[in-house]
């Protein structure tokens, strides 16, 4: 029997939320545009608190928890995410010049096809992979991992320079994308 991952908590969780495929999507700047709006409207609506971000090519990766002041739980918080995130990226993929238009819809009809769940587009992977952080040592070591994912990608030599991250708060600097709660 498998370790299933599920969140149980409202503590601090490492997720990483996966395109299907591991397609790389992420690399025109309105549909990473979408995603960085959709963990906005989350935290500003939702109560969604972001300790650490970065989105890759092809997922994310977030150490995050929610207000326990909110109605809402994280579970809840990303499962909304991941279904309105879904819509809108294929939205935005048919409204922007996007070279791989056809192909990507393709392959997200494709992936959705024998789930009855599904009625147009499978754009995520099921799941979130969480992990929930339960020691300064460990948290350190998955925000790391997280700055470093750009580096190790070979986007970027510096994690701060990675527009899409938090490294650049970690870093003492501000981007402005997100507001992050930086951990000592």
């Amino acid at each position: 029997m498998g370790f299933k991952y599920t969140i149980t908590t409202n503590e601090k969780y490492f997720l990483t939320i996966t395109v299907v495929d591991w397609i790389d999507v992420f690399t025109r700047k309105e549909l990473s545009e979408v995603i960085v709006n959709s963990l906005r409207y989350c935290q500003q609506v939702k109560g969604l608190q972001i300790f650490a971000w970065c989105l890759m090519p092809s997922h994310l990766h977030l150490v995050v928890s929610v207000d326990e002041k909110t109605d809402h739980t994280l579970s809840d918080v990303m499962r909304d995410f991941k279904k309105y995130t879904s819509k809108q990226i294929v939205k935005t993929i048919n409204e922007i010049a996007e070279s791989r238009r056809e192909w990507l819809l393709i392959h997200f009809e494709y992936a959705g096809k024998y789930n009855p769940k599904i009625k147009d587009y499978k754009f995520w992977q099921d799941g979130l992979h969480p992990i929930e952080l339960t020691s300064g040592k460990f948290i350190d070591q998955k925000i790391n991992y997280i700055h470093q994912n750009p580096v190790e990608a070979g986007i970027v030599y510096s994690a701060e320079d990675y527009v899409l991250s938090s490294a650049a708060e970690y870093a003492g600097e501000h981007t402005g994308l997100l507001d992050v709660i930086v951990l000592d």
